[in-house]
Parts: C-alpha cells; structure tokens; sequence
C-alpha cells in the first residue's frame, strides 16, 4: 500500500494526504519514504488543507519523528492564516506537534 501511495501521491488532495500520513502514524509504520513523498505534495498543497487536515498532518509527522522542515514551514504559516477557524483540539494538536519537533510556529 505505501508503495501505491508514493507512486499516487500526486492524485491525493488535502484529506486524502492527511489521513494516510495519520493512519501510518497511528500504527507507528516506518514508512520513509511515504512521508518524504506525502510531504512534499502536502507542502505544495497546504493552501486547500482544512484545520482538520493541518492538525492531523502535523500530528503524524510528529508522531513518527520524520524530519519535515518545509511541510512544518507551510503548515505552521497555513495554520496562522486559519487559526480563527480551529478547533481548541486541532490547535493542541498542532501546537503539540510543533513542540513535539521542536518547530518555531
């Protein structure tokens, strides 16, 4: 399956590319290069990501440890443009993922 994924990547949209890096990371599979691969599209589309999508994307990452400056970059800057629109869950969440990498937000 991550296989697939990787070689789909590029046909996945926001939920799509949130909801497998959290199901990964929710079993704790060691997938690198999935989340290489899942980082880089969800980067270039981190502007159509939903609060939901941001939380759970910067949940999984932090949750496997898988170094992602750039995708930590434009979520951390997407998340300020909607943080009006968060949950107090999904801003826990993100805030807990960007302290858990040690990212400054």
């Amino acid at each position: 399956v991550a296989k697939e994924s990787i070689e789909k990547a590029g046909q996945f949209k926001p939920q799509g590319l949130a909801n497998t890096a959290w199901a990964y990371a929710t079993v704790r599979h060691d997938a690198p290069g999935l989340f290489d691969k899942m980082a880089t599209e969800a980067a270039r589309q981190v502007g159509q990501f939903n609060p939901q999508n941001l939380a759970n994307t910067a949940w999984a990452y932090a949750t496997v440890r898988h170094d992602a400056p750039a995708l930590f970059d434009s979520v951390a800057t997407e998340a300020a443009r909607q943080v009006g629109q968060f949950k107090p869950q999904e801003l826990a969440n993100t805030a807990w993922a960007d302290a858990t990498v040690r990212h400054d937000a």
